[in-house]
């Protein structure tokens, strides 16, 4: 017996526990050999730098995976393969985002200054102004718009979770939601429109009534996000309220919507940001003004979208003047949203419910 353990213990110990496999370097070797052989062709003019862009990822996609398949097996070769799909459709969706977010940034950086920030366009002709009167009008005509819908919404999901399972008053609502989540800005701009029109009359054009317009649009994405939300809270922790004698209505201000919160507002805060850059119903009713207007229940209010448009398809003799505004006004535009975003993941992160033991 002894002498068969000892005759098979040098075969164990030949035996691999781990395969051949390429070095750690091998994707980014494989890279630059692609990346070197595209662009030694379009050097020579053989082919375009957009070919050799595609050329040098079809070398890639080839080499490597055939590379790994002659290496490491045909497991490890279709696992590789799969990897540079999954990168290759990240750096694909990259490449927009970034064009933008160069472009505007190389246009509109020029322009910013102090008096960029606290002039308005009244009385300016070309140079000289800035987009004070707008970014003051973005965040009147938005902060109203958040007013009207975060109520409204958060209380439907409410009505959806906690009172209205199963009934056909609920199924309605959260069609005319769905409805509602698709419909195109601008139709909400016309509805503002044409309630205003009722109580003011033709060729109204109010701040307050783009808040409407935009509340519109943002009502079902709260509803949607506050509903994922309150879904996702534990029916343990509502039963243990009910058990202590809690009536519903307590239970769900002091227990549901609180471990609710954070989901709830980053949903508002995207609500929000995703129609801080609306134009259209704010074309239709909030109009724009070159002057600074404060008060949103009377006459026309400017707002960064409305201002980038008219600057661009009406600019007037100054042409090249009123591109860099608009520009600018961009620019100031997609850093709101950016920190909007931002400030989503902070909050949503603060009211967290915190884990522990």
């Amino acid at each position: 017996m002894a002498d068969l353990q000892t005759a098979g213990a040098p075969e164990r110990q030949a035996m691999p526990l781990t395969g051949a496999s390429l070095p750690r370097q091998a994707p980014l070797l494989a890279v630059l050999i692609a990346g070197g052989l595209a662009a030694l062709l379009a050097l020579l003019g053989v082919i375009g730098w957009v070919a050799a862009i595609f050329v040098g990822w079809l070398l890639l996609m080839v080499g490597l995976p055939l590379w790994s398949r002659a290496v490491e097996g045909g497991r490890r070769s279709v696992d590789r393969g799969v990897t540079l799909l999954v990168w290759s459709a990240f750096a694909l969706a990259m490449v927009p985002l970034v064009s933008l977010v160069w472009t505007v940034v190389s246009k509109g950086f020029g322009i910013l200054s102090s008096q960029f920030f606290n002039n308005s366009m009244r009385g300016v002709l070309g140079e000289g102004g800035g987009i004070y009167h707008a970014i003051m009008g973005t965040l009147i005509i938005t902060a109203l718009a958040t007013v009207i819908s975060v109520p409204i919404g958060v209380l439907t999901a409410v009505y959806l979770v906690e009172y209205g399972k199963g009934s056909t008053l609920a199924r309605v609502i959260t069609f005319l939601v769905d409805v509602m989540t698709g419909i195109p800005s601008i139709v909400a701009g016309l509805f503002a429109y044409a309630l205003f029109a009722l109580f003011f009359g033709p060729g109204v054009r109010m701040g307050v009534g783009g808040a409407v317009a935009l509340s519109v649009l943002m009502v079902p994405i709260v509803v949607r996000a506050a509903e994922e939300m309150l879904k996702l809270v534990p029916d343990e922790l509502r039963e243990a309220s009910y058990a202590l004698g809690v009536p519903k209505w307590r239970t769900i201000t002091k227990v549901v919507l609180p471990t609710a919160v954070a989901g709830i507002v980053t949903g508002v805060t995207l609500a929000v940001a995703r129609v801080a850059g609306e134009t259209a119903p704010l074309l239709i009713i909030a109009g724009l003004t070159t002057g600074t207007n404060f008060n949103p229940f009377s006459d026309r209010m400017a707002t960064l979208p409305v201002f980038i448009f008219y600057s661009i398809t009406e600019p007037g003799l100054h042409a090249d003047a009123m591109a860099d505004y608009a520009w600018g006004a961009a620019l100031v535009l997609v850093a709101i949203v950016m920190l909007l975003n931002i400030v989503a993941r902070v909050v949503g992160g603060f009211f967290a419910p915190k884990t522990g033991r």
